[in-house]
């Protein structure tokens, strides 16, 4: 070969290893595989639609979330499966709502647990388990005890760590908790939920509550253990469910997040009762709670980005009902607003009972600082879920769900029909919404001897978000339809009757 032809294939040679050797080459390298994305599942307990930042609260810090909902989407209109804990997590799991779902109250079991879901219950777990993904759950649990067919790693759910029971949950530091299924035990002294500080002592005196707190936090452990999940599963996909149990009662939170706000507010010290323990600074320790619960999601997505799985990631953020009723356990949701515009809380099927906030982040997917009006609510997660996941075709007949997934895209779904709501507790109600229009039954449980209350109330939530005028006497025919619809969407349920309801079902 001539000389001069040899010198430019060396040159040529060293220019091409030079410029793959550059980090500024742009030559990509073979294309991987597409994985499916993670999900992070976060679910608080008993967090208002108006105790996080991005909502407008000015008393608690949430930098977290109101970071989350800055580069995400935000749903306005997103509502919680039930008024309480249990029933709402099951519609969750399950896609169905809460007229047709298996478990409609919180029901406690002895010796432990809540009553179970059955074996062959299909759970959104199940379904992305057999979709090639580890799932994983951390926090409370509440559908079904450590010995039943509801337990967590019978349906669906490879690891679990944290309180079984929602009754164990009542105590933040508690005795023990469940390692798959193991029972742990914590560093912590056994406490009676319902123990009062004593009537001679001086409730503004911190020394006289170092009887009702312990040396290891749940939420602590049970959070650390999410993160040693995600360490565990970076290379393959991943569902780490994360109900965690702040900031529902009792009060307590470790004094170094306390002190973040003890002194700020106006204090009237809890001194017990009720189920709960004793706080002596109750509006600095709920704000603490949300404050701590916030840094756990945080150090979640600051994990992701440290393994590079931020643009796999999908994060979610929500709650499962609203906030405790007004002075309960200390509690004090006037002073925080915590259900914002709308009315009532917890136990409540009117807005501030269901209406929840909800976030959904997934780096370079969904546009940031976005936000959606849709009316959503917690059956939709299990086909939404399925199909972000590309596993569209795997969603089962028979949900009550419907999928929002392209709305995060800057897509658009048609307007659900209706969102239908029971409860048979709380003195027994029913709601359901169409478009702007909602109906409510209240009293179908009464105590003693009285009768159900049939009355239909009607508001319009495009102008009366508080719902404080009903309507229903000028609408008598969009009552009629709605009465309709609430008596078709419930299917009576032998373990958690509701005579009113049932008597008036459509088959």
């Amino acid at each position: 070969m001539p000389f001069h032809f040899q010198f430019a294939r060396r040159v040529w040679l060293l220019l091409a290893t030079a410029l793959l050797l550059s980090p500024n080459c742009t030559f990509a390298a073979e294309p991987s595989p597409t994985r499916k994305p993670n999900i992070i599942f976060f679910i608080a307990d008993d967090l208002g639609y108006g105790d996080v930042g991005y909502l407008g609260q000015k008393k608690i810090h949430t930098p977290n979330i109101d970071r989350l909902a800055a580069e995400g989407i935000q749903f306005t209109h997103h509502y919680a499966g039930s008024p309480v804990c249990a029933p709402s997590r099951c519609v969750l799991m399950t896609g169905k709502h809460s007229g047709h779902s298996f478990i409609r109250n919180n029901r406690e079991m002895k010796p432990e647990g809540q009553f179970p879901i059955p074996a062959d219950t299909v759970t959104v777990a199940k379904l992305l388990k057999q979709n090639g993904y580890v799932t994983g759950a951390f926090g409370k649990w509440g559908l079904g005890g450590p010995e039943s067919a509801g337990r967590p790693l019978k349906q669906g759910f490879d690891r679990f760590y944290g309180y079984n029971c929602q009754y164990v949950a009542h105590n933040l530091f508690p005795t023990y908790l469940w390692d798959n299924e193991q029972r742990v035990n914590l560093n912590n002294p056994a406490l009676d939920y319902d123990q009062k500080l004593p009537t001679d002592a001086d409730p503004k005196n911190q020394d006289n509550y170092k009887a009702f707190t312990g040396k290891e936090y749940a939420p602590d452990l049970y959070a650390e253990q999410a993160l040693r999940f995600i360490r565990n599963n970076k290379d393959k996909p991943f569902f780490l469910f994360f109900p965690t149990v702040t900031p529902h009662l009792a009060l307590q939170v470790p004094e170094d997040s306390l002190k973040e706000y003890e002194g700020k507010f106006p204090e009237t010290p809890y001194v017990g009762g009720r189920g709960y323990l004793p706080q002596r600074a109750p509006h600095a320790a709920y704000a603490a709670m949300i404050t701590r619960m916030d840094r756990d999601l945080g150090r979640m997505v600051a994990l992701i980005k440290e393994l590079n799985l931020d643009n796999d990631t999908i994060i979610i953020f929500t709650s499962d009902n609203g906030s405790a009723p007004q002075d309960l356990g200390g509690t004090d949701a006037k002073f925080f607003n915590s259900s914002g515009p709308f009315r009532s809380g917890k136990g409540s099927i009117y807005e501030g009972g269901m209406r929840e906030p909800l976030v959904v982040r997934w780096h370079g997917k969904i546009k940031p600082g976005t936000t959606s009006e849709q009316v959503t609510g917690f059956e939709d997660w299990l086909p939404t879920l399925l199909e972000l996941v590309g596993k569209k075709d795997a969603v089962p007949s028979g949900i009550d769900g419907i999928s929002f997934a392209p709305i995060l895209f800057g897509g658009k779904v048609p307007d659900r029909p209706f969102l239908y709501r029971e409860f048979p507790a709380y003195g027994g109600q029913q709601a359901i919404r169409v478009g702007d229009w909602k109906a409510v039954r209240q009293n179908l449980k009464p105590a003693g001897k009285a009768k159900p209350n049939l009355h239909i109330e009607l508001y319009d939530l495009k102008s009366d978000i508080a719902e404080s005028h009903d309507v229903s006497a000028e609408h008598p025919e969009i009552v009629a339809k709605l009465d309709t619809l609430m008596r078709k969407e419930h299917v009576p349920s032998k373990n958690f009757p509701f005579p009113a309801l049932d008597q008036m079902s459509i088959k």
